[in-house]
């Protein structure tokens, strides 16, 4: 029986290899070319299974569960989205989405949550990115027999219905339900741009989606009329996207003539470089960009750029280490294959790609985990660096390849305050909950607030708002441990405040609160203010 089930999960991929084979011995013969023994024995096997097999196989069904198969066992950026998955895939980048406000996955025969929109409906319901979500409503999600389409019309319907859903947590114990209220989430790739000191711009970008680059410009340029002679650029979390955008908003920051990304292929018309073109305005601005385990693919060209023509400093965390570069390519069915055809390299010449095994997905994803297992995002020194691929940048100053971007300036993970009364807080869901709530029960006199220092002077003072907020605690039935509230003081009311002030006011005014306390942004800050965020470079 064991035997047999092998065989069955084996049969549809074989049958892809088959396919393909027939269908490139097609192209091979239209073409002109000669076919290989082995690509002519493979379309023959598919012939017979066609004409021969005992029952009648549905191809177009086999193939299309098949084909992701295929896809896992070339690289992890390679992907096959089917046409019913296409258009919500571009939602994002097209600066749109709509439902519950999460992308999911399934891994497992489990939905995971692999990212939450930032002040969407499950944000504010205390959602986060690795939930598992087991059911929605009296649905069960878990099983093999579950489809992503079966998901998304779960978690969708009319804007302004509710579904709870059941979320298993890595390290809580129990099923945890969330009631969320459905709504429309516009997807904006430009979460925040205000001054974060005397002459400091802050700009958070999110993604680089389709129109990120007039509206970086724009509030760039906004800043600058402002008084903003100095700029920190908070790529932290974001994953990456389009790469033109990032080259067009990097160009704004380098002289002419200066490398910001080289591009390699299997053939050599797929290679190229791309130098800045001279017509940026800020390229002697002092200036930061933040990044951490996160930042990936377009954030890394974005930063990479920055760090080797040594146009400013790199704070933060390394980054994730994708180099690889997808082309789309659409199918008859209006299906798509995104396909890995370059890689790309930094100005110095490295290649930030991380090591992988081709058909180990499980195991590339979880590297970020081991980070965090060893040590690295607490101290520099357990950062594991291939010192032996060595670069240097334009003003002589070592780097290294095959594993993200190493910022210049090491700033760990933020654990203060975090102990496992506050764990279990911010598991439940509660802290997101009291804020919302709050919001709801005060919102006519906080409506009055047309910004962030107005908002503030309506709250009332800290212990005010923790007292309030652990009475909300007691009344959900957990005991509380007055010992670790206290040690938790700090983060929760700052937590409280800037979650407030989001569902008030917007995402912008949630970063500038919570940024005040922030120790990559506060060291950004300090870099530029003590004239270290523009590196000298070779005239």
């Amino acid at each position: 029986m064991s035997d047999n089930k092998t065989k069955g999960r084996f049969l549809p991929l074989g049958a892809a290899l088959l396919l393909a084979a027939g269908m490139w011995l097609g192209y091979c013969l239209a073409d002109g070319n000669k076919a290989t023994e082995t690509q002519r024995k493979l379309a023959k096997v598919l012939e017979i299974i066609q004409d021969e097999y005992v029952d009648a196989l549905d191809m177009d069904s086999v193939i299309e569960s098949a084909i992701p198969m295929l896809m896992e066992n070339l690289d992890p950026h390679s992907v096959y989205i089917s046409a019913e998955e296409r258009a919500e895939a571009n939602q994002r980048l097209d600066g749109s989405f709509s439902g519950i406000g999460i992308q999911f996955q399934q891994l497992n025969d489990s939905v995971c949550v692999v990212e939450v929109i930032a002040g969407g409906p499950s944000d504010r319901a205390g959602l986060q990115a690795g939930d598992r979500i087991i059911a929605a409503g009296d649905s069960t999600l878990t099983g093999k027999g579950i489809s992503a389409d079966q998901v998304r019309g779960l978690l969708r319907g009319p804007q302004g219905s509710t579904v709870e859903v059941s979320v298993v947590r890595r390290g809580v114990p129990d099923v945890l339900k969330f009631k969320i209220q459905r709504d429309a989430v516009p997807i904006e790739s430009i979460d925040a741009a205000y001054m974060a000191a005397d002459g400091i711009g802050y700009i958070k970008v999110n993604t680089f989606g389709r129109n990120t680059y007039p509206d970086f410009l724009q509030q760039l340029y906004g800043m600058h009329r402002e008084g903003a002679d100095a700029f920190i650029i908070d790529l932290r979390g974001n994953t990456g996207g389009y790469m033109d955008p990032a080259i067009m908003m990097v160009n704004e920051f380098l002289p002419a003539e200066s490398v910001i990304v080289a591009t390699k292929g299997r053939h050599e018309r797929e290679n190229s470089v791309v130098l800045s073109d001279g017509t940026g305005n800020f390229d002697d601005v002092p200036l930061v960009v933040l990044i951490d385990e996160f930042s990936a693919s377009s954030s890394e060209i974005f930063s990479g750029a920055i760090q080797d023509n040594d146009r400013g400093l790199i704070v933060g965390r390394r980054s994730f280490g994708k180099g690889l570069v997808q082309r789309s390519f659409e199918l008859p069915d209006s299906s798509e294959l995104r396909l890995t055809v370059q890689r790309y390299y930094t100005p110095s010449g490295r290649c930030i790609q991380k090591d992988f095994t081709r058909g180990d997905n499980e195991s590339y994803e979880a590297e970020i985990l081991e980070r965090y297992e060893h040590g690295e995002n607490m101290t520099a020194d357990s950062v594991h660096q291939k010192t032996a691929e060595v670069f240097r940048t334009a003003g002589g100053r070592e780097v290294y390849g095959g594993g993200g971007i190493m910022p210049d300036v090491f700033v760990p993970s933020d654990t203060s305050g975090v102990n496992k009364f506050y764990l279990e807080l911010a598991n439940r869901g509660l802290i997101n909950r009291f804020a919302f709530e709050y919001v709801d029960l005060n919102r006519e006199q906080l409506n009055q607030a047309g910004s962030t220092e107005e908002l503030l002077e309506l709250l009332p003072n800290d212990s005010v708002l923790l007292s309030a907020f652990a009475n909300y605690v007691r009344q959900n039935g957990v005991r509380l441990r007055y010992y670790y509230l206290n040690n938790s003081r700090r983060l929760i009311v700052r937590q409280l405040k800037a979650l407030i002030a989001r569902d008030v006011l917007g995402i912008q005014s949630y970063y500038e609160i919570d940024n005040t306390d922030d120790p990559a942004v506060l060291e950004a800050i300090k870099q530029i203010q003590s004239g270290a965020a523009v590196v000298s470079r070779p005239e």
